[in-house]
């Protein structure tokens, strides 16, 4: 009798709804990992290099990423489908706990499912469902912690802040960025009703928590030179030099997809303003002083503030509800759910590697749409996001030729040098097929594990230009070149040198080479 009423609530509730929607979503990403998804993404190879060196931290990120990819990998292996399986997941459980919010903050069945589905449709939430990172995680934790304030705020439960300080903890163990999401929190505690727990020990133990899991990154950068601080600081004034707050304004409604305006931006005023939202206005501030904090910083990738949407787009349900529910807007119910849906779908290919990639090309000039990057490099027929998508199987091979045409003796003691960490996650991973020894790079982690014992007496060097090497070495020898058709124009016609006689040790050249951006 107790199972066919909880069936009967699951059903009436909304769960039933947004979990299928979720589930819709889930399937969307996992058929396109089995078809491929154009192939690994050049951080994705970067990461799979990161869990051969498990630690406390790596120059560009903190770890927990990482060890959840090296149990991944563990259990499920090296393929497409394999690595984008918790991305595909973390999407699916965030839209879902989009959902749930809009529930929590007094939405019914509607509000939920159009909550849901605008999570669904934000290009930014599918564009990171859709590749192994450490930001489909951090998506997910501020949607959680999200959760958890709007159940302690509405229920009072001084227990979920402990809960709530394990999901910070967690979320500064994936990324620095969470850090706003704290700091939203603070300043919401003193700005609103809720300051009332700042009397107790509660939100403190929560901070203490968080504090102590992230310790050990904390601990990494000190015996590092605060090498994350430096690599934020050298991304910040070189690849990202060239955008500016009003490119990162602007591209808030671009990055969540242009139909979703209208829910997260009445999300937003919902819980500013609105009488309902009233009591739940901690939430807006902490979304507001993420934007602070990123306009601040004045070269901001717009995506950077996409993890705040989720209680947004919650929000934003619920306040669309109260206006459509009252005539003569009922109409707009249906209009609105179909223009969301619609949006989704006809975006979805711009971040979804699902189409054929020339087919891509076509849809995307019918859209308008030209190929974009946040860096300011040259771009040829894809945006970033797809070029980066392609050539590095085609680099390993190339670099594998040289290497076995090498005689046995000197393959033995040979180096392989790239200067990103692209060119060398690939000869690491597809290197292992082609009889490739690891490579060494100077590149962000690649720099901090060294030369690996090598002399560098040979090395084959995948890019670079032949006079800077001359410098270095009594001997180079343009021994091939490799192409890629969709790779980033840097990517593409690429020397491979043999260089012989280095001209002092290794280890002598490597302080001078770091490279963290």
């Amino acid at each position: 009798m107790k199972s066919k009423t909880a069936l009967r609530e699951f059903l009436e509730n909304g769960t039933a709804i947004i979990l299928g929607i979720a589930v819709i979503k889930l399937l969307l990403h996992l058929v396109t990992n089995a078809m491929g998804g154009y192939g690994y993404f050049r951080d994705e190879l970067y990461y799979l290099a990161c869990t051969e060196h498990l630690d406390f931290g790596y120059v560009d990120q903190p770890p927990f990423s990482i060890y959840v990819l090296a149990v991944n990998r563990l259990l499920f292996g090296d393929s497409i489908s394999a690595l984008r399986l918790l991305p595909a997941l973390t999407g699916a459980a965030t839209v879902f706990l989009v959902g749930l919010i809009a529930r929590q903050l007094g939405g019914g069945k509607y509000a939920m499912a159009l909550a849901a589905v605008g999570a669904t449709a934000s290009i930014v939430f599918v564009a990171m469902g859709s590749l192994f990172s450490m930001n489909c995680f951090d998506i997910l934790f501020w949607t959680l912690g999200s959760y958890l304030l709007v159940l302690i705020i509405k229920k009072g439960d001084a227990r979920l802040w402990l809960i709530l300080g394990f999901v910070v903890g967690l979320g500064l163990l994936n990324k620095v960025g969470m850090l706003w999401f704290g700091f939203g929190i603070a300043l919401g505690l003193f700005l609103t009703p809720q300051r009332s727990w700042l009397r107790t020990l509660w939100p403190y133990a929560a901070g203490a928590i968080a504090l102590l899991m992230f310790l050990p990154y904390i601990v990494w950068n000190l015996s590092h030179d605060f090498a994350h601080l430096e690599f934020i600081r050298n991304a910040t004034s070189s690849k990202y030099s060239g955008l500016s707050p009003m490119t990162f304004l602007l591209g808030q409604v671009l990055a969540q997809n242009p139909v979703t305006l209208p829910l997260w931006v009445g999300g937003l005023t919902f819980l500013l303003v609105g009488r309902e939202g009233k009591a739940y206005r901690l939430l807006a501030f902490v979304y507001l002083a993420a934007l602070l904090i990123l306009i601040v910083n004045g070269h901001s990738k717009p995506e950077y503030l996409s993890p705040a949407y989720g209680v947004l787009f919650a929000a934003g349900g619920v306040a669309l509800e109260r206006a459509f529910a009252k005539r003569p807007w009922i109409w707009l119910k249906s209009v609105c759910m179909i223009l969301l849906a619609a949006g989704g779908i006809v975006l979805a290919p711009v971040v979804l590697p699902v189409l054929p990639v020339e087919r891509y090309i076509l849809y995307a000039d019918a859209l308008g749409i030209t190929p974009s990057t946040a860096e300011g490099k040259q771009l040829g027929k894809l945006p970033q996001l797809y070029a980066d998508m392609f050539g590095w199987e085609g680099k390993a091979a190339a670099v594998a030729t040289v290497f076995h045409a090498l005689p046995e003796e000197e393959q033995k003691e040979c180096t392989i040098y790239a200067s990103n960490y692209g060119r060398c996650g690939a000869i690491d991973f597809f290197g292992r097929a082609y009889g490739l020894p690891r490579s060494i790079g100077s590149h962000n982690s690649y720099w901090i594990w060294g030369p690996r014992g090598y002399t560098g007496a040979i090395l084959i060097r995948l890019g670079g230009r032949l006079e800077d090497l001359e410098r270095d070495f009594g001997s180079v020898v343009l021994a091939g070149r490799v192409t890629c058709d969709y790779c980033m124009p840097y990517e593409d016609n690429l020397p491979i040198y043999v260089c012989r006689s280095l001209r002092r040790p290794l280890k002598e050249f490597w302080a001078d080479m770091k490279h963290y951006e």
